[in-house]
């Protein structure tokens, strides 16, 4: 279990914050979603990194999947980055998210705000600005929810 769920951390820097992620990692399971919410320079593509890296990927592959929307990222469990920035509620149907999900891997999902209807047994990440480099983040496992 994340031994911090539900506790607001605070980070003062990426790499702070790449650090909670890696220790979120070493929970994960096949078919574990990651829901990221934050504004825009929160840090959620810097805590996916945290993720891959945690999981034994490359952190350095990781960008920000914008135009792309899913990207893939090979570790112990295939990460698959989704960045719903540009896209409508409606449009994430079509995306094929639920089939992601029933994988092997872990599914982490940028602006998950914008999903029409929630995952049940995701985990969420909030990331809030609190300026400069530091952050809030809690994350809410799905047994808190």
């Amino acid at each position: 279990m994340f031994p911090s769920a539900g506790r607001r951390r605070v980070s003062r820097s990426e790499a702070e914050t790449q650090a909670i992620a890696r220790e979120l990692a070493a929970t994960l399971a096949p078919g574990s979603i990651v829901l990221l919410f934050g504004p825009l320079g929160a840090g959620k593509t810097a805590f996916v990194r945290g993720l891959v890296e945690g999981l034994g990927g490359a952190p350095g592959d990781v960008s920000s999947p914008t135009f792309t929307l899913i990207q893939e990222y090979a570790a112990r469990l295939t990460v698959y980055h989704v960045d719903l920035y540009r896209v409508s509620p409606a449009e994430t149907e079509e995306l094929g998210l639920e089939e992601l999900a029933t994988g092997y891997g872990v599914v982490a999902i940028e602006w998950a705000d914008r999903l029409p209807r929630a995952f049940e047994a995701a985990i969420a990440v909030e990331i809030a600005d609190r300026g400069g480099d530091e952050r809030d983040i809690t994350v809410t496992l799905p047994d808190q929810l």
